[in-house]
């Protein structure tokens, strides 16, 4: 039989309170390593959002921000900041950096650590394109060790005392001002400072559209930033036991924060999907990512405070407000805000804390029995209280962030050069290609099997031919280093076709007997019609089609042979299958051998 061991039992109430705390710390780490994973989702929303010559770079910036701001905040910006919301709000003094002595909790300083590094990296995408590396990273510490770390200090941080924004009303439950607000107007100011990037605004001011390189990078990283924002903000409400009563915490209130985040992210999407058919005709993907972002941040800051109608209105007017600040940042204020950082993070972080005491839990209610808390539950006397905290907090961003940049820009080490812009941050910051084959057929070189049913170990081979058995030929071996005189003429054979054509092509030409030849990836525009593109909903016209260059020198081999094998492989029947020139080539030479002529070839 088996014995069934009895429970241990745990005598004091210091065992008690060791199970609580651990238990809550468990529920802290499980949580911090959730925000954690939302900086894969920020690489991939930003990289999807860049150009494809300056992915690379926007991935560097998001790996160092979590480098250097952890190692600032670790060292000066979590010290700073209690010792400045206790000074400000009438606590004590503590140690400068997290070096001292003390009874300081390691866990729920790394739980701390990732919302200031979430508002640190936020700022990656406004300023991406242009600002240089160097730069770029001398802000993150200063935002880790002294910019975010004031904010924090004004709405969360005082021990021994209550934070100064907090004791005049101020609430902001999970960061949708002290992070995402932060994170947004830094990025907005930066970008101003910096200037837009290269080509983007004409002499006469309209703008053009410079659409990212991957819409599913986007998409990618808006759904992996939204799994982790239950982090975010479940994860600030929940604690599993009250260490001091050992009693289990409330955890309908833990289901109400849960509710309302997903709420904010299904009604954000919404907004901006309406806002866009309504301005463009069409719901553009990437404002129904950016849009459940900014539903997100919308009710992220008073996600303990609003009724179920409140999450519902809140996030919808969150996405519904970023195509039209969008718009405004770009074609009115004429700032090159890349990754739309400004209206997802920024003001959709603002517009939640200002007006979430229109559906406040503690507020009168209008309208009930629609949805649980009515249609209205207002709570008059918190609207001065939020917009003076927001006020605050934006006006120190702004000039904090203003004279950090501004001193990089005096001094000539803000933004990169001209040539390296136009050559792309990869290569001139970081010495790499992204994508080294990019736009490249994927497509073997070295030849193909013969189409024959009964050759099942022949190859056509780029170096020659396998025996071809073909009575209209002088002879059975096909090579393209020599062979029967074409008539003393050597003939380029040029094809502009579709990319999806070259294997195929490829293949053709191998089977006629000329294998050898020469892939360049092109662009331009013939008789197949423009297409119309959208980025954020606005269009813009794309008149030049990316297509494959085939070049073929042939001397053993009638050219017309060679145009008619092309020409099959590569019509498709549509307008845009391309053309085929033949050209006479005066001569030719081989550099190893030193052979001139057909022999050349």
């Amino acid at each position: 039989m088996i014995e069934l061991l009895e429970p241990v039992a745990l005598q004091t109430e210091g065992d008690l309170e060791s199970l609580a705390t651990g238990m809550n710390l468990m529920w802290a780490l499980t949580v911090t390593f959730l925000i954690f994973f939302m900086h894969a989702g920020f690489a991939m929303l930003e990289a999807g959002q860049v150009r494809s010559k300056n992915v690379a770079n926007q991935l560097t910036k998001n790996m160092l921000t979590w480098a250097i701001g952890i190692f600032a905040f670790f060292v000066i910006g979590m010290g700073l900041s209690n010792n400045v919301g206790s000074m400000l709000g009438g606590g004590e003094s503590g140690p400068l950096t997290m070096f001292g002595e003390g009874s300081f909790d390691w866990a729920m300083w790394l739980f701390s650590a990732v919302f200031a590094m979430t508002a640190a990296t936020i700022v990656s995408g406004a300023v991406a394109g242009r600002a240089k590396l160097r730069a770029y990273v001398a802000y993150t510490f200063l935002l880790a060790a002294l910019i975010y770390p004031v904010v924090a200090a004004l709405v969360w941080y005082a021990p021994g005392g209550e934070p100064i924004l907090a004791q005049f009303g101020f609430a902001d439950f999970a960061g949708g001002m002290v992070v995402h607000g932060v994170g947004g107007v830094a990025g907005l100011t930066a970008a101003w400072i910096l200037g837009a990037r290269m080509d983007k605004y004409n002499d006469d001011g309209s703008v053009n559209i410079i659409p990212g390189h991957s819409m599913t990078f986007a998409v990618l990283g808006t759904l992996i930033l939204c799994f982790g924002w239950f982090g975010f903000n479940v994860g600030t409400a929940a604690t599993v036991i009250d260490p001091a009563t050992l009693e289990l915490a409330d955890f309908d209130y833990v289901g109400s924060v849960a509710m309302v985040t997903a709420l904010g992210m299904g009604l954000g999407a919404l907004g901006a999907s309406t806002v866009s058919l309504v301005m463009n005709g069409k719901v553009d993907t990437l404002y129904v990512a950016n849009g459940m972002l900014a539903g997100l941040v919308g009710v992220t800051g008073p996600t303990d405070l609003i009724t179920p109608m409140g999450a519902i209105a809140i996030g919808f007017l969150a996405g519904a407000q970023l195509p039209i600040v969008f718009k405004f940042v770009e074609q009115k204020l004429k700032i090159d805000d890349v990754c739309a950082v400004f209206p997802v993070h920024g003001s959709a972080g603002m517009l939640g804390l200002i007006i979430y005491p229109l559906w406040s839990i503690e507020g009168t209610a209008i309208g009930g029995g629609v949805i649980a808390g009515g249609i209205f539950s207002i709570e008059a006397s918190a609207f001065v209280p939020q917009i003076v905290g927001v006020a605050v907090i934006t006006i120190w961003t702004v000039a904090a962030t203003s004279a950090v940049w501004g001193a990089f820009k005096a001094i000539g080490q803000a933004r990169v050069t001209t040539d390296h812009e136009r050559d792309g941050l990869d290569l001139s910051e970081h010495g790499v290609d992204t994508y080294p084959e990019f736009g490249k057929p994927d497509v073997a070189t070295d030849g193909g099997m013969t189409t024959d049913d009964d050759a099942e170990d022949r190859i056509i081979r780029a170096d020659g031919g396998e025996r071809i058995e073909d009575e209209s030929r002088s002879s059975s071996v096909l090579r393209t280093d020599g062979g029967e005189p074409n008539d003393g003429e050597l003939k380029m054979v040029t094809a502009i076709i579709r990319p999806d054509r070259l294997g195929a092509v490829k293949k053709s030409l191998a089977e006629t007997g000329a294998p050898s030849l020469t892939v360049t990836n092109v662009s331009g525009r013939g008789s197949q019609p423009a297409k119309k593109g959208q980025w954020r909903g606005e269009e813009y016209t794309v008149d030049l089609h990316q297509k494959v260059k085939i070049e073929c020198v042939v001397a053993d081999i009638p050219a017309e042979e060679v145009v008619e094998a092309i020409g099959e492989a590569a019509n498709t029947g549509e307008p845009g299958d391309g053309k085929i020139f033949v050209l006479p080539v005066d001569g030719a030479y081989q550099v190893r051998t030193g052979n001139t002529g057909q022999d050349a070839v």
